[in-house]
């Protein structure tokens, strides 16, 4: 039972969802202060060769190292997003631009790139990985027992993250305030909140978990370093965010949706149905992310459709501070 087709899809698709939701949910803290970052590839790119570097070389017991990796996977995200916050915060330029040439930047044909052959990281396994764990030895109970208990720590994570995010969104003084910040900064500055702080915050948490998020392919999915190996991850998180009307909890399921759309022609593949179509097998549903992405974002790209979704009121929009 526990290996049909159905559950072990589900139980992938968890897995291969956990980096799309980290990116997703690092995005949504950007979106929420009214700052699209869509520099989200390049942060998880980043990330991802740092966190390899950093688990080739540091030594010591693995649950250790890989808690390093991870934080030096979010340290060079978040270093990453600085820069982009300096562009459109303190010199107002062009968010959507800027996000793009950071991507370029950093991306596979630039810095991340860059830094994995000068750092020989090619072709070379990592030291440690992370292993699916059974914190309360219920992985072999029917059905509930992979999908739930039979994932990595960093599964587990991102759960806790998305609560926290959540209630931090909703029912603290400063996620309230990073709310006003998203809907009318000129609002939100004359009531004596840093417009300019908030920002520079939730954009530089944004990257440190899109940090993260590119970590988990090459310290849990596919532990090795190979150029773009997120394979466009971040813009299917930057579609994401939309696609869950900005909140967290969406966020996750729809991060599991488009893991299991990445996984189901793997698993096809694997098990040779012959009454599926070729064309389900080698490309269709490994392309339905991109395609869904596309279709979001110009959806979005209407003002009706932004204001219906819910989207932050000033989201894209450089704060100018009126003179008083």
């Amino acid at each position: 039972m526990n290996n049909s087709i159905l559950v072990v899809i589900i139980a992938s698709g968890i897995a291969y969802g956990t980096p799309l939701l980290f990116a997703a949910l690092g995005e949504l803290l950007a979106e929420r202060s009214g700052v699209l970052n869509l520099g989200v590839e390049g942060m998880m790119l980043v990330g991802a060769v740092m966190g390899f570097w950093a688990i080739q070389r540091i030594g010591g017991p693995g649950h250790t190292a890989l808690f390093l990796a991870v934080a030096v996977a979010a340290l060079a995200g978040a270093a990453v997003a600085l820069i982009f916050a300096f562009l459109v915060i303190t010199l107002r330029a062009n968010q959507i631009v800027s996000g793009l040439a950071l991507t370029i930047f950093a991306g596979a044909a630039g810095l991340s790139s860059y830094l994995g052959n000068d750092l020989g990281l090619a072709d070379s396994p990592a030291e440690h990985q992370f292993e699916p764990v059974d914190p309360f030895g219920l992985a072999d109970m029917p059905i509930l027992g992979p999908i739930l208990f039979g994932q990595t720590w960093l599964v587990y994570a991102s759960w806790v993250l998305v609560v926290l995010i959540a209630l931090y969104l909703t029912r603290t003084r400063p996620g309230l305030n990073v709310r006003a910040v998203g809907e009318s900064p000129q609002t939100a500055d004359a009531m004596g909140i840093s417009v300019s702080a908030y920002r520079y915050a939730h954009v530089v948490a944004g990257g440190a978990l899109a940090g993260i998020g590119g970590a988990c392919f090459t310290l849990a999915l596919t532990p090795q370093w190979v150029d773009g190996i997120t394979g466009g991850a971040g813009w299917i998180a930057i579609a994401l965010v939309i696609f869950s009307f900005w909140r967290p909890e969406l966020c996750l399921v729809g991060a599991y949706f488009f893991g299991a759309c990445q996984v189901l022609p793997l698993q096809l593949q694997a098990r040779d149905y012959g009454w599926v179509p070729p064309l389900f097998k080698t490309g269709l549903f490994q392309a339905l992310p991109y395609v869904m992405t596309v279709v979001v974002l110009v959806i979005v790209s209407s003002g009706i459709a932004k204001r219906r979704l819910g989207a932050p009121g000033s989201l894209g929009v450089p704060f100018v501070r009126e003179e008083r």
